[in-house]
């Protein structure tokens, strides 16, 4: 258990948790399957042609008795493992994390990344701002890695306040290929601030004298304080990380300090190399050329998910149109039409083949978990596991991608155990990106490396759901011109979302409002509805006091129109997801048992 400690708001909290909230209450489906995998343990998910599962000890439960530390465990370790572009039903795919995980911790149902982009929300996780504070809007120039002053992070803060620090896996985009804002030095041998361990995959800057790159499966140079390994070819990299978190882990647990490690994975984000049967391209209706890119993934877990998997996870399961009426869109989301055949395998091929990526890197969290519990650390240690942001995966006619505000780039998931977090309980109290940083921050008694943006959960975590008092931002740039008034910088759309509402303002003037009570998968853009205009001026006033906010300036009470209890999130929250498993879910057949 935690000890009493004093938290942000400098009340003390007890470490228990309080009663049971709303858990098992869905009847059936893809977000129950989440929240209850022992209902399914038995059944099998082992598809014909799947192949050879790796040698190696069995993922089981480590029953033996730890060893006696002697550190002092006022404070928890934390290890926070981070996917690139995994979507929340992807935990249908990670039968370890939410047996491991969700199931003897807490699941977050309100999860969001703010900057629904790998590269800005990896800096807001670092940095705990906004993406209009720390400035990363991008993944390519003139933004990237180049543009991110990484001389204060959570790093520098966990380090400042006793930790052991470690980083392994994917750090920023175009890390290796930009100078170092800080240093200005090549960033491929450079290692950030606050880090005591650092193994960063790195991409290829071409004249460093080693090949491949971070999304290389197969093929991954790592740069490992300060010096360049590539001795990694032919190894699967969601296997190396695996080693490289287990090795770590068991090093900082031979110290005496508390340790802060953030482990990230590549998977599900696609990558080299093409493999036989990929779908390379697709004819769309206007005659383009549509690439399907998909995640490298090992033999062995091929087809694994073929009998489960029978169309891309944003289809509708009664095989009718993504999105049947899209006129209330902005314009360059008209712009798609309904996916043909082609379009539709290839999603079909996508969704498989990222559930594979998945399931090898499930496997890899479990064997951290295994060492921490074998080191004796594990009681001391809260987990988490989440992602950097969502994806689109046919919804809204979107073959593929992320950026814009929509829930399905927007939520990501968000699965914790730890010190008082054992319950399997699930939490409806928003969690952002920022706000998991502002979190770790709060348990681990360390102060914000910059001004902070997010607002610490540990209330919710060890308390129980406060209701939604406070708006989360959303931004981000992408296709479309404007001059439509309230935007500075580049973004092209800025927004608010409450328990119920979403609101999406674009620089081209083409608003979008959605309620999300009535409408949960965005179909009917209300912006225009008279019935909606109270809510729509409550929400733009919102708007305006948050769009280029700073601190404690981004955490401002909602109105009481906007805001919802506990009880009346967790409503909202539970239609929404049953709505979702409705349209879009899988069914029976996850695959809960221990390979």
């Amino acid at each position: 258990m935690l000890p009493r400690r004093r938290v942000r708001r400098g009340r003390l909290l007890a470490p228990a948790v309080a009663a049971a909230v709303a858990v098992g209450l869905l009847a059936s489906g893809t977000w129950t399957m989440l929240e209850h995998p022992g209902a399914r343990e038995s059944r099998a998910a082992q598809a014909p042609g799947a192949g050879a599962e790796p040698a190696g000890a069995p993922l089981e439960e480590v029953t033996e008795a730890p060893p006696e530390r002697d550190r002092d465990a006022a404070r928890p370790n934390v290890v926070v493992v981070m996917a690139d572009d995994m979507r929340v039903d992807d935990l249908l795919f990670a039968p370890q994390i939410r047996r491991l995980v969700a199931r003897r911790g807490l699941t977050f149902a309100n999860s969001f990344s703010p900057y629904p982009l790998c590269c800005p929300a990896r800096a807001s996780f670092l940095t705990g701002q906004y993406a209009h504070n720390h400035r990363v809007y991008w993944h390519e120039a003139p933004y990237g890695y180049g543009s991110f002053d990484d001389s204060r992070t959570l790093a520098t803060s966990m380090s400042e306040a006793g930790y052991r620090t470690g980083f392994i896996g994917k750090y920023l985009n175009l890390y290796g290929v930009q100078p170092s804002r800080v240093s200005g030095e090549p960033s491929h041998t450079y290692v950030p601030h606050g880090w005591d361990d650092w193994r960063g995959a790195v991409e290829n800057p071409g004249d460093a004298g080693f090949s491949g790159g971070t999304y290389h499966y197969l093929n991954t140079p790592f740069n490992i304080n300060g010096r360049v390994d590539d001795s990694h070819g032919g190894e699967y990299q969601s296997d190396v990380i695996g080693d490289f978190s287990v090795a770590m882990a068991r090093r900082f647990a031979a110290g005496r300090k508390p340790f802060f490690m953030y482990v990230n994975y590549v998977a599900p984000h696609f990558g080299a190399p093409v493999e036989p049967g990929d779908i390379d391209r697709v004819l769309d209706d206007h005659g383009r050329l549509q690439d399907v890119r998909t995640p490298a993934r090992p033999a062995w877990v091929r087809g694994r998910f073929d009998r489960l998997i029978d169309r891309g996870a944003g289809m509708p399961r009664d095989g009718g149109p993504s999105e049947a009426d899209i006129s209330d869109k902005p314009k360059a989301m008209r712009a798609d039409p309904e996916p043909n055949a082609a379009e539709r395998h290839g999603l079909r091929e996508l969704t498989r083949q990222r559930a594979e990526s998945i399931f090898v890197m499930d496997r890899q969290v479990a064997r951290l978990v295994r060492t921490l519990k074998r080191t004796g650390e594990w009681e001391n240690t809260v987990l988490a596991f989440t992602s950097d942001n969502g994806y689109f995966l046919g919804e809204h006619r979107r073959r593929s991608g992320k950026v814009r505000a929509h829930e399905p780039s927007l939520r990501v998931p968000l699965v914790m155990t730890g010190p008082g977090m054992r319950s399997g309980e699930t939490r409806h109290d928003p969690v952002t990106t920022i706000d998991l940083s502002a979190s770790i921050l709060d348990l681990g008694g360390a102060r914000p490396p910059v001004p902070a943006d997010g607002d610490s959960r540990v209330p919710t975590m060890l308390g129980g759901d406060r209701g939604w008092d406070r708006p989360v931002l959303t931004e981000a740039t992408h296709i479309g011109r404007g001059r439509s008034p309230g935007f500075s910088g580049p973004r092209s759309s800025i927004g608010v979302r409450t328990a119920r509402y979403s609101l999406i303002r674009s620089r081209t003037g083409e608003h979008e409002l959605y309620d999300l009570l009535t409408d949960p998968l965005q179909q009917r853009n209300v912006v225009r509805d008279p019935a909606y205009a109270v809510v729509l001026r409550d929400l733009e006033k919102v708007w305006w006091d948050l769009r280029n906010c700073r601190a404690a300036g981004c955490r401002p009470q909602l109105p009481e129109s906007l805001a919802a209890s506990a009880e009346e999130e967790a409503r909202i929250s539970e239609h929404y997801w049953r709505e979702v498993d409705r349209v879009y879910g899988f069914g029976s057949g996850a695959p809960d048992q221990t390979p």
